[in-house]
């Protein structure tokens, strides 16, 4: 179930704001400039689907973004807990850190949490199957995808060469609670 935890920056002990319900959520990301949605597959998805299966179950979704924020380019990434280079990957996203374009990611299977500092506060947002989440270009986050990873998502890209990360060097990461799966 998706869950939005707010901090205030100063406090990562006690929790402004806590909930499961997804319309809550949604307003609280929305205030925030956060867009979060739902999506449903166009057609039944196997558990073994491959990358292009994957696409065409979500490509009426993926078209109506590209043509609403120009995304140039998509890709399915998926990581799994016997994945050999699991733990390198979730320290690489661990570090807070921005980028020049929106990072968009639907979650196809499994979870993820992205983590926003915004305006003295920490958004911290667990998002599950049928979840898609962008965060605008420049905004400070991090993500975890906890010590026993299992997720496929969708990444949608305006930049053609994909993911490109600008670090902060703020530890405020490590004083907020990370994914334990």
């Amino acid at each position: 179930m998706s869950h939005l935890t707010i901090y205030a920056e100063a406090n990562s002990e006690t929790p402004i704001f806590s909930s499961a319900d997804f319309a809550e959520i949604t307003e609280q990301l929305r205030q925030a400039g956060i867009r979060i949605e739902r999506w449903n597959a166009d057609q039944a998805l196997a558990d073994d689907a491959d990358n292009e299966a994957i696409i065409a179950a979500y490509q009426e979704d993926i078209d109506r973004l590209v043509a609403e924020r120009g995304y140039q380019t998509w890709d399915v990434v998926s990581m799994r807990a016997d994945h050999p280079n699991k733990d390198a990957f979730r320290r690489k996203f661990l570090d807070e850190h921005t980028h020049a374009e929106d990072e968009v990611r639907f979650f196809v299977r499994g979870q993820g949490l992205f983590v926003i500092h915004e305006n003295g506060m920490v958004y911290s947002i667990l998002c599950e199957k049928d979840d898609l989440i962008s965060v605008p270009a420049e905004t400070k986050h991090w993500f975890d995808m906890g010590p026993n990873p299992n997720f496929t998502a969708i990444r949608l890209f305006n930049n053609p060469e994909g993911w490109v990360a600008n670090f902060t060097n703020d530890e405020i990461a490590a004083r907020f609670p990370f994914l334990d799966n």
